[in-house]
């Protein structure tokens, strides 16, 4: 028993010593090395010049982070850093600020991963590493829970969205909505065509030097330490605020950030925030997410950008906002926007976020960059760096201005501001919406607008169901007024309609500076627009015995000049035969021999439906109709068919013969340009084809040259004609009647 104790003392020895022996030599092989860098926070503490900044970090109780394993890079103020930044605020130590001011200056000085110097300016991207393209990292710093009033001055609890409200997606839960902080780097600066002049325009007061953080200057740079990268600073940097916070606290901006507060926030009760903010503190509040219209550019709370992480895209993009002080808004406000209304209160919430968004861009604005970096709505920055900025600011989610003066936004300055603007005119503004607002709100395009007031469109028989929510284009409605031989229409047909008489009331690329004279013009859907005196008319104005619109007074605008008359535009219901009757039938009409042998014509003529063989119904054309005179040369010469001799033939309007038929019918044709309006608008010249084929089943041309007042064309054997302009530009369905002297010849 003796002997089984002492080998069983002595293997227990002996197994001591071999595991004593194995963890000495794994102590010794996994040991850190003696020349591996301490932590960020020890090597900060054997430097003995940065007491301040560890005190920070003590109260803010970041010493375990910053003591042990990571991979930060810390943007670390020394003694004399905090020297000036205590004395600023009036005190002596840290022990002096609080626990908050503490966190707010270690945390934002604090961002993830460790970037040296040449690298911190290169953006992380998707595809890998691009040089030169970030100013931003993302820090350790996000604002929380925090206590919110609303603009109706509900008290609560909130959390600030950290997307731009896509869709439902305003809030994701593990996002902390981090700050990021600005840095600019001399590699970062010329690769975007900046230089010192940009960075000083935002810190007057600190030099340039190629590596500045904020306002601040980097001493020394590329610090190894075990956990990261230390980069000294000769600042104290503080949480910068972002857009919203910036806003709320400068009581200059009041106003301009009331229309966001007011119009364009709501609160979403956040179930998991809640949950989570009451098991820390023990409260019963519930939690609200701040939620900012998804129609705007961006929300002024979120701290992600545009692509939320994991990708990377704010280190290399930020936002921006011009936002106008209350005096210069204020006198905006009561000049232009409510220049038809009685308060913001009463008007689309459209208007408000199509002028927020005039102010924001989803883009860094540098000063040197105003006039080729666009805003969310497409337009640059129309201010002068040096007269209409009083304000400017590197906050944590953007670059902030403040301005003097209001951004000139095309869709307020423009032709399409005038309807806009107006609630009289909301019907028009809907039709505009759907295709031309882009267009005739863009200031650099010409325009003339004949506006169109909902009882205009009412009086025609138009009018909008607003009770029908599934489809806006479902809203419409036609109702033929007493005398109309139109159908009555809804919907998409009734869209149609009033997309076409829209269309006539837009003039592009012409100004009309009066309307006192007489003259024709182009409009957007192709057709022509007569006026005279005053007086505006369209085809099926003259349809209806001439019913013009009268004209009473202008306004003129950026790019372009509106009217306001008393009845809208319409256009033709009619074929272009019914016109060509109209103006043929009677006998003393300069048309009537030319009528004659239209009407007589069987192959062209169907006198049921009064439409041309080849003229397709709506569809465009040009008809040149020689006078009587020259239908009688065109006899005599042997084109038409006439009895008699020469040269004292007559027309023979009903020939039998089917020589002569077909005579009649290649002369017509050879008179009408196929799918083209043309009118002595002195706009399209060229050679334009006819109705009237060769035996090669190609289209023959008539050559126009096209002067204001006046067509010259000149026909296939050289032959010339011109417009008789007291009778011409007779408007049908998007077509146009000349009367010329001459009759055109073509070669078959």
């Amino acid at each position: 028993m003796k002997n089984w104790i002492f080998k069983s003392a002595a293997v227990c020895l002996l197994a001591i010593f071999v595991i004593g022996c194995r963890k000495s030599t794994w102590d010794e092989f996994y040991a850190k090395p003696d020349n591996l860098a301490k932590p960020i926070y020890t090597v900060l503490k054997e430097r003995g010049n940065f007491t301040n900044i560890l005190a920070a970090i003590d109260k803010a109780d970041y010493t375990r982070t910053l003591d042990a394993a990571g991979y930060w890079t810390f943007f670390a103020p020394d003694d004399d850093a905090f020297k000036a930044y205590l004395a600023e605020k009036g005190v002596s130590n840290v022990s002096q600020l609080s626990v908050e001011e503490c966190r707010n200056i270690v945390t934002y000085s604090l961002t993830y991963y460790a970037y040296k110097k040449d690298r911190i300016d290169d953006y992380q991207a998707a595809t890998g590493w691009i040089a030169d393209q970030a100013f931003r990292r993302r820090t350790a710093n996000y604002k929380g829970v925090y206590d919110e009033t609303s603009f109706s001055g509900v008290k609560m609890k909130a959390v600030g969205s950290n997307r731009n409200n896509n869709g439902s997606a305003f809030y994701v839960v593990n996002d902390n909505n981090y700050k990021y902080i600005p840095y600019f780097t001399e590699n970062f600066m010329s690769a975007k065509g900046l230089g010192a002049s940009d960075y000083n325009y935002f810190y007057p007061n600190t030099t340039y030097t190629g590596f500045n953080v904020v306002n601040a200057q980097v001493k020394e740079s590329d610090i190894n330490a075990e956990n990261g990268v230390i980069h000294v600073v000769d600042k104290v940097i503080a949480a910068l605020p972002s857009i919203e916070d910036y806003l709320s606290q400068n009581a200059q901006y009041s106003l301009f950030n009331s229309l966001f507060q007011k119009y364009m926030v709501a609160y979403a009760l956040n179930p998991t925030m809640t949950r989570n903010y009451n098991v820390m503190t023990g409260s019963s509040d519930q939690v609200f997410t701040k939620v900012y219209n998804a129609a705007l550019a961006y929300s002024l709370n979120n701290e992600s950008y545009i692509t939320p992480p994991p990708s990377n895209e704010a280190q290399q993009g930020s936002f921006s906002i011009f936002a106008p002080k209350n005096d210069v808004l204020q006198a905006y406000i009561d000049t232009v926007l409510l220049k038809h209304y009685n308060s913001l209160d009463d008007m689309q919430p459209s208007i408000i976020w199509d002028f927020l968004n005039a102010h924001m861009w989803q883009a860094a604005v540098w000063p040197s960059q105003f006039k080729t970096t666009l805003n969310f709505v497409g337009e640059e920055a129309r201010f002068d760096p040096a007269i209409n900025i009083t304000d400017k600011k590197f906050l944590s989610n953007g670059t902030f201005y403040g301005t003097n003066k209001v951004q000139d936004a095309n869709i307020f300055t423009s032709v399409y501001g005038k309807a806009y603007l107006n609630p009289e005119y909301s019907m028009m503004v809907s039709l505009l919406n759907l295709e031309l607002r882009s267009n005739i709100s863009n200031i650099y395009n010409n325009y003339t607008i004949f506006m169109i007031s909902n009882k205009m469109f009412n009086d025609a028989g138009y009018t909008m169901d607003e009770t029908v929510n599934t489809n806006p284009i479902d809203q419409w409605r036609f109702t033929p007024p007493p005398g109309s031989t139109a159908a009555a229409a809804v919907g998409s047909s009734a869209r149609v309609r009033l997309q076409r008489i829209l269309n006539l009331h837009v003039i592009p690329n012409k100004v009309l500076a009066s309307l006192s004279g007489s003259d024709i013009a182009m409009s957007y859907g192709g057709e022509f627009v007569k006026y005279n005196n005053n007086s505006l008319v369209a085809a099926g104005n003259i349809d209806s015995l001439g019913s013009p619109a009268i004209v009473s007074n202008s306004e003129n605008a950026k790019n372009g000049k509106v009217y306001y008359a008393n009845r809208i535009l319409e256009f033709s219901e009619e074929t272009v035969g019914q016109d060509m009757e109209r103006l043929g039938v009677p006998s003393t009409s300069p048309y009537n021999s030319f009528w004659r042998y239209l009407s007589n014509s069987t192959a062209l003529w169907n006198n049921t439906t009064k439409l041309i063989t080849g003229v397709a119904n709506g569809s465009f054309y040009t008809i040149f109709i020689p006078d009587n005179a020259a239908i009688l040369k065109a006899v005599n010469d042997g084109l038409l068919p006439g009895t008699g001799t020469a040269p004292n033939k007559i027309p023979n309007f009903n020939p039998t013969s089917e020589l002569e038929r077909q005579q009649v019918v290649r002369f017509i044709q050879y008179h009408i340009l196929d799918r083209r309006n043309i009118g002595t608008d002195g706009v399209e010249s060229g050679a334009i084809p006819t109705l009237l084929k060769n035996n090669l089943g190609e289209n023959t041309n008539i050559f126009i040259y096209n002067s204001p007042g006046n067509l010259l064309l000149t026909d296939m054997n050289g032959r010339t004609a011109n417009t008789i302009l007291a009778n011409s530009n007779y408007l049908a369905n998007r077509s146009t009647i000349h009367l010329i002297n001459n009759y055109l010849q073509f070669i078959y």
